[in-house]
């Protein structure tokens, strides 16, 4: 966190996972990524606006919100923990198309309240959340 502005940075995402046994390595660390950052984007930019005057989401596309992308991060490592799970199915594969997103948020929220002291409990951290005494 910039102690001027209150601007919140993640240099880096780095992730390790128990995904079963993983047929196409290439794939997997692209969905890994993939999940990370959407993780990331949870934990500080996304955020549903609902006013009550008007009873539905404000901001229902893309084009009124702002997502993470792989550019906001300066390092993303995937990588998995080799396991045989037989109890999973036949091949011993997994789901793995959000599992990245999981802990990320998570993650990302804990080192906020590292950094400041301020635990945050309804995403996105944004600064109003971490400075109470602003209106």
């Amino acid at each position: 966190m910039h102690a001027d502005t209150g601007e919140l940075r993640v240099p880096r995402l780095y992730g390790v996972f128990a995904a079963g046994r993983v047929i196409n390595p290439r794939t997997a660390r692209s969905q890994f990524i993939g999940g990370m950052t959407m993780g990331l984007s949870m934990a500080l930019h996304e955020n549903s606006v609902c006013p009550p005057s008007v009873g539905q989401v404000a901001n229902h596309d893309l084009a009124e919100s702002h997502v993470t992308v792989n550019a906001d991060v300066g390092d993303v490592q995937a990588h998995w923990i080799d396991e045989h799970d037989p109890y999973v199915n036949a091949m011993g594969t997994k789901g793995i198309g959000e599992i990245g997103i999981v802990g990320t948020a998570a993650a990302v929220i804990n080192a906020v309240h590292r950094a400041t002291g301020v635990r945050v409990r309804h995403l996105p951290v944004t600064l109003d959340k971490l400075l109470p005494g602003l209106p």
